[in-house]
């Protein structure tokens, strides 16, 4: 698997251009967030209508909510120009992913949404190259069809036997997927057969009760646990609520580290030999709820540029203690019910 990591939202932009522009055949995206505001700089909707007149098969596939400012004007545009462009819209499930792939043969994922509002926030997205674009292919054909789509063209991609390899491959968890490969199941093995480390980098912190029990067991068995997330959020309710699992998770020996600035990255890192980069937050609603999507690898090289890439986020970062915070009588109180209703401690 051939591979190049981004670290800022901006960065990943430029790399998504340079390959938008270099379509010949086709490009599919599925974007939680997608607007229009970063058109100055980095025109998305632009190239895509370019694209789509000179023939390039261009699907779209929005979330509903996450993508709500998108003005209707630049929806028709594209439909006249020939795209496809779908929202996503299943009651209370999302589409949380960040995924475009380009003639078949290079892929993106991770964090990254297309906002002018994270321009400048560090995050993580993974450009691929190689037999991966099959699955992540396969796995987009899936969201295609939850949409309604009809293209043979994309739909084929569903229905493909593909042969897992051992040292690169992608999780989700849509309908289908096979247990070694959704979500939740890979987290639970891979928490769970940690030896020696476990390093999560999220930039909201609701862990959903299994997780944070898991969490505590690998403490418990020895293994070194280390949390990074950002001091400032923003959805700045979540700042207290990061702050007090934080607290909570510190009493069982998890160890912080803490951001001065929005990190929005999605990593998990095992015993320092395999790694997973991809859209899932710490959170009950990407465990539960939305549709999600990880590339993890046993790549020694990848995992080492991961490693560097952790490393320089931690010397930025501030070290958390939860007895050395000023943890007013309110937050204890909200600590003692969040005990009461999901006991781990």
């Amino acid at each position: 698997m051939k591979y190049r990591l981004y670290t800022t939202s901006h960065k990943a932009w430029d790399g998504m251009l340079k390959a938008l522009s270099e379509a010949t055949s086709s490009i599919y995206i599925e974007m939680y967030t997608f607007l229009d505001d970063t058109k100055k700089t980095h025109d998305f909707l632009g190239i895509l209508e370019d694209k789509a007149r000179s023939g390039v098969e261009v699907v779209v596939i929005a979330d509903i909510y996450g993508s709500f400012s998108l003005g209707s004007d630049a929806v028709d545009r594209l439909r006249e120009a020939g795209a496809e462009f779908f929202y996503f819209s299943r009651w209370f499930r999302r589409t949380h992913r960040k995924i475009l792939i380009i003639d078949n043969k290079v892929a993106f994922l991770g964090g990254v949404n297309i906002v002018e509002e994270t321009r400048h926030w560090f995050d993580l997205q993974i450009e691929l190259r190689g037999r991966i674009i099959v699955p992540t292919l396969r796995s987009f054909a899936y969201a295609y069809e939850m949409v309604g789509g009809k293209k043979e063209t994309i739909l084929k991609h569903r229905r493909r036997s593909v042969v897992p390899r051992i040292k690169s491959w992608i999780t989700d968890n849509l309908p289908g997927t096979k247990s070694k490969y959704r979500l939740n199941d890979y987290y639970r093995r891979s928490l769970i057969k940690a030896k020696k480390s476990i390093t999560l980098v999220t930039p909201y912190l609701l862990p959903p009760r299994w997780l944070m029990g898991l969490l505590d067991g690998a403490v418990k068995r020895g293994v070194d646990v280390r949390i990074m997330i950002p001091n400032d959020t923003d959805i700045k309710i979540l700042n207290k609520v990061n702050y007090l699992n934080a607290c909570r998770l510190t009493e069982v020996g998890v160890k912080f580290y803490i951001l001065p600035v929005m990190n929005h990255a999605k990593i998990m890192l095992i015993d320092d030999e395999e790694g997973v980069i991809g859209s899932q937050n710490m959170d009950v609603l990407s465990f539960n709820w939305n549709i999600e999507v990880g590339v993890f690898f046993r790549q020694k090289k990848l995992v080492a540029d991961l490693q560097k890439i952790i490393e320089t986020w931690q010397v930025a970062s501030v070290d958390f203690s939860a007895a050395n915070s000023k943890i007013t009588f309110f937050d204890r109180t909200v600590i003692f019910f969040m005990k009461l209703f999901f006991p781990i401690l």
